[in-house]
């Protein structure tokens, strides 16, 4: 099920090379419109290395946030990872590429692989407060999947998710992190 839906809260500024990062998301009520580049009323401010329509959404695991919110002993609230959908009921980290979201009534997502942590989050997560961020949050194995749209429509907080499986002997998201 989606717990929450979030979009780019405020672009902010950011040392690397593009100069601001649209990581701050937040969770917003109501229907969201979901196109080939994400949630409308989001943001890609690096479409090379962290957007496109092969990373056009961010799924999150619940089960994950509060794993990391005991760890950094803060609450970690929807959207805090860059995500643009907090998950509950699957493993985003266990989901095969290839397979299929099904989200509400029109929308259908295919997983793609997994999200490669980098500096820019390392940042956003507290720089030098949490050193090794980029390897911890990797090696955890707790990094979310990214998702490419397969069918446009609209989604929200309370959508039930289906999952349509990958073509056997396809690899997991955490399968290909490891690669």
């Amino acid at each position: 099920m989606i717990l929450a839906v979030c979009v780019v809260h405020a672009l902010r500024p950011d040392a690397g090379p593009v100069g601001v990062t649209a990581i701050d998301k937040r969770a917003v009520a109501g229907p969201v419109r979901v196109g080939p580049y994400g949630l409308r009323a989001d943001v890609q401010a690096d479409r090379v290395f962290h957007g496109g329509t092969a990373q056009a959404l961010y799924a999150y695991g619940q089960d994950d946030a509060d794993h990391w919110a005991r760890e950094l002993r803060r609450e970690l609230a929807p959207g805090w990872f860059g995500e643009n959908l907090r998950v509950a009921g699957l493993d985003p980290n266990a989901a095969r590429v290839g397979e299929r979201w099904r989200v509400g009534a029109d929308v259908v997502l295919e997983v793609t692989g997994p999200r490669e942590p980098c500096s820019t989050f390392a940042r956003w997560v507290g720089g030098a407060d949490e050193q090794g961020w980029v390897r911890r949050f990797r090696d955890a194995g707790r990094v979310g999947a990214y998702l490419r749209v397969v069918s446009r429509g609209s989604v929200q907080a309370g959508d039930p998710v289906v999952v349509e499986p990958a073509a056997p002997g396809a690899p997991t998201v955490l399968e290909v992190l490891r690669g």
